[in-house]
């Protein structure tokens, strides 16, 4: 099987948490243009599954693992006036928030405990942070936690990852699987690159 070289590769290859952060923090100024020429595709799947099932004017929504904020400008052009970003990353987040698409930005670790309310979100959107080297289902309790009632959450998953508990622990959760996408490449411009899914779930 092919590897990826560079950022992607230190990235894929970081063992703990605080060597993803390093990568990203060392990444963060060249992010956006690298993942425009390898097609990247995460972003804009996740948000059209989003809306396709949260109303217009819905918020606040959390982008988990915002990263430079791709998908920032969207939110308010598609009419939801309010989105919180979390990144495990102070590089990626202060690009983010040069973009000024964010009420609120800061730093966590998904998997761990987040600081936020219970049911305090309308809406959870994470795109390519289920992956090789992130994060796993561990972080499927916390966000499920703050995300309200009704909520809806909405998830790229690499294949991989889904096979290898994924799915199992998505449906031990009080999660209603709204829709589930098709193998897609998420990086048609790199090589390596294997297959994901986008998923979207209502917790009950």
């Amino acid at each position: 099987m092919a590897e990826h070289d560079g950022h992607l590769g230190a990235v894929y290859g970081a063992k703990a948490p605080e060597e993803i952060a390093a990568v990203y923090d060392a990444w963060a100024e060249t992010y956006d243009s690298e993942m425009a020429e390898a097609g990247y595709r995460h972003p804009t799947i996740g948000m059209a599954l989003l809306a396709r099932h949260l109303p217009k004017g819905a918020g606040p929504i959390l982008d988990a693992g915002v990263g430079t904020g791709l998908t920032g400008a969207w939110f308010g052009i598609l009419g939801w006036p309010e989105v919180h970003g979390i990144d495990i990353s102070e590089g990626m987040l202060a690009v983010a928030a040069r973009k000024g698409a964010y009420a609120r930005l800061s730093r966590a670790v998904l998997g761990g405990p987040l600081d936020m309310a219970d049911g305090a979100y309308a809406a959870v959107i994470s795109t390519g942070v289920f992956t090789t080297g992130h994060v796993g289902a561990e972080a499927l309790p916390e966000l499920l936690r703050i995300l309200r009632p009704g909520g809806v959450m909405v998830l790229t998953v690499k294949e991989t990852l889904w096979q290898g508990g994924f799915e199992t622990a998505l449906k031990g959760l009080p999660l209603d699987l709204l829709e589930i996408t098709d193998p897609y490449v998420s990086m048609p411009g790199e090589a390596a690159t294997t297959p994901s899914l986008a998923l979207v779930a209502r917790r009950r």
